[in-house]
């Protein structure tokens, strides 16, 4: 009650119980005030005394306490159900970490919860009135996942990392309008601007809470990129009054092709007309005077700033294969907008780019950078942090002939996306195999790092670089050295994508064995700062193994499950709901059954792969009890099922194939 209405603190907690009986509960309003433990001595005596408090105590501080008394029969059990709820309006950028326009640090930007409740009672009345609902529904969330015949680690390592989305890695302003710091640490977010280089990597938003992941976009492209396309990595709060003014490339190319994923998966091209503008100068940006790409020859040769917090002098495989993924999405996305013009442009940039890539960084075995140093005036404004090399014209901190984990982060992003392969098939098969050969460690005990520590002994993970030919600069780029938990899921997903199914879940075993309760929390994997953005990379792994797929611009879901099981059934979500796939192959017959248990799913085409091979004769559809004509096409190795008309699979209706 001492505080101002508008300070941080200001705002209020429910303890409570819900359905107790009548007489069965007591309190205390508040523990004695006292020096040393004489609070917390006064409750005991009182709640052991008879197992109820004294209710008639004046309130002396803000620690309160609520006591029920049930009797528990022999062989029996009782439930009792405690709420704690909480409200305080008046974050501000100061308060929580995040960096603020100048002069606005204490300006509050509100929580979105607090529009919705007026204080925390409120909170805990909708919360008690609607338990059974949204419990219902969070286990039926749950338990369609738990259904699923994918192995139980690929299940606990998509889940476990949901968690993060409510811990204070993540907020929504009063505006509805969401933000991610990198991860957090004990009193504030850690590493503010939700991070583009970062957030790269997590696939968790997009198909689960997209919601979340369009906010995300409209903050980069719509109130984060400048006129002439340098979009800040980090952004400011209150968002949309300034713009950070250095850029990261992987980080940009990356935003670029998660437009693409969520405009696929949405099917709202209204949505992508609205972004399109800010969206096409932010991939020619690329293009300015000594910028990444200044030459215009679909290779970027200039400084790259990234995710390791330096910048990378030269074409290298992390920057530059984002580049093309990029280049690909800018072309579909182009294209669909009715520019056709720009459409061709890049489409002529990506296959330059691809093929001098293929030809100039692959070394038979992986992707390395060829370091070209730059004179200062050579460097374009907006693209250097000043974390990296000291001298532009020797440049330190370089990946050189590493092999790099990362190397096809824009591969792995674009088989999500569904843009088809950057580069060769056959070198990305071969570079993937190299990176696990080289990179993952089934035993830490012998390796030397003295950064920072995630694994270490006994424990399996993957490094983020290793130098294998010997080759590794005397100062080579920081964490090379380091296990990042976010980098091994996208590395395992990009694995079983590529058929190496044994070597992927080799991946995620190492991963979640090293967060197994005992070792380390299985809810928090960490980076810089607990609960790490970047480890919601572990969705894209039951992405791949599930081999779902969904383009809500062509209505076409595909179906390619990684695994060879006769009685397949998976989890699948996408913008417009959730539910269950399931496929059952019994001789030569196939079925597929496509259940909505939330939302709805608009389909007019199903793709599935083929059973052991075998070309289709026939298809019968069904949605419900209802009959659907549908023709049948065999397509490479996959069937292609055309529905007659467009339809609209709910709750209870499912579609039978």
């Amino acid at each position: 009650p001492f505080l101002p209405p508008s300070a941080p603190l200001k705002g209020s907690v429910v303890l409570g119980v819900v359905g107790a009986a009548s007489g069965s509960l007591s309190y205390l309003r508040g523990w004695k005030r006292a020096q040393w433990w004489d609070g917390a001595l006064t409750f005991w005596d009182d709640f052991t005394q008879d197992g109820a408090l004294d209710s008639s105590a004046p309130s002396a501080m803000p620690v309160g306490s609520l006591a029920v008394s049930e009797t528990v029969p022999a062989g029996g059990e009782v439930q009792v159900t405690f709420l704690i709820a909480w409200h305080f309006p008046n974050r501000t950028p100061q308060r929580c970490g995040w960096s603020a326009v100048e002069g606005k640090e204490k300006e509050v930007v509100g929580n979105y919860y607090a529009k919705r409740f007026k204080d925390a009672w409120d909170v805990s009345t909708h919360v008690s009135r609607e338990l059974t609902s949204l419990e219902a529904r969070s286990r039926r969330f749950f338990e369609d996942l738990e259904s699923s015949t994918l192995p139980p680690v690929v299940l606990d390592a998509a889940l476990s990392n949901l968690s993060t989305l409510v811990t204070n890695t993540t907020f929504r302003t009063a505006d509805g309008e969401f933000h991610g710091f990198e991860g957090c640490n004990e009193h504030s977010g850690c590493c503010y601007g939700s991070c583009t280089h970062v957030w790269n990597y997590e696939q968790a938003t997009a198909f689960v809470f997209p919601r979340f992941a369009r906010s995300l976009r409209e903050s980069e492209f719509l109130r984060n990129t400048m006129e002439n396309g340098l979009m800040g990595f980090r952004s400011y709060l209150p968002d949309g009054e300034k713009i950070w003014e250095r850029a990261a490339a992987d980080g940009q190319m990356g935003c670029l092709m998660r437009l693409y994923r969520e405009w696929q998966l949405s099917g709202d091209t209204d949505w992508l007309r609205r972004l399109w503008p800010q969206a096409k100068r932010a991939l020619e940006f690329a293009w300015i005077t000594n910028g990444w790409d200044g030459d215009r020859d679909g290779v970027m040769e200039g400084v790259q700033h990234n995710t390791y917090d330096i910048e990378f002098y030269g074409p290298n495989p992390l920057s530059g294969i984002m580049y093309l993924g990029a280049l690909r999405a800018g072309e579909e996305m182009a294209r669909a907008v009715g520019d056709s013009e720009a459409a061709s442009e890049y489409r002529r940039l990506f296959e330059r780019g691809r093929d001098w890539i293929s030809k100039n960084l692959f070394n038979g075995e992986y992707y390395i950078q060829k370091v070209v140093p730059r004179p200062p005036d050579q460097i374009a404004e907006g693209l250097s942090l000043g974390m990296g090399a000291a001298n532009t014209l020797t440049p330190d901190y370089q990946m050189g002939a590493a092999c790099l984990t990362d190397q096809l982060l824009g591969q792995f992003v674009a088989h999500v996306a569904g843009l088809g392969y950057l580069v060769d098939e056959a070198q990305v098969h071969k570079a993937l195999e190299s990176v696990f050969r080289y990179n993952f460690k089934p035993n830490l005990s012998d390796h030397e790092c003295v950064q920072r520590t995630y694994a270490l002994n006994d424990e399996a993970g993957v490094l983020i670089a290793s130098y294998p030919q010997g080759k590794r600069p005397a100062i080579p780029f920081p964490y090379y050295a380091e296990v990042w938990t976010g980098v091994e899921y996208h590395f395992a997903a990009h694995l079983i994508y590529e058929g190496m199914l044994k070597e992927g879940l080799t991946v995620v075993e190492g991963a979640r064995l090293r967060h197994d309760g005992e070792r380390r929390n299985p809810w928090n994997e960490p980076e810089c700062g607990y609960h790490y953005a970047r480890a919601m990379s572990s969705w894209g792994v039951l992405v791949a193994l599930s081999g779902f797929h969904y383009s809500g611009v062509e209505r076409q879901l595909t179906l390619v499950p990684r695994l060879q099981q006769e009685k397949f059934r998976t989890f699948w979500s996408a913008p417009s709901g959730w539910g269950i796939l399931a496929r059952t192959i019994e001789g030569r017959r196939q079925e597929v059954t496509a259940e909505v248990h939330e939302g709805k799913l608009a389909m007019a085409r199903l793709v599935v792969s083929q059973a052991g091979n075998r070309a289709g004769k026939k298809v019968m559809a069904k949605l419900g009890d209802q009959a659907l004509p549908a023709t049948l096409r065999d397509e490479a190795a996959r069937h292609v099922i055309t529905l007659d008309r467009e339809i609209q699979i709910v709750p209870g209706q499912p579609l039978q194939v």
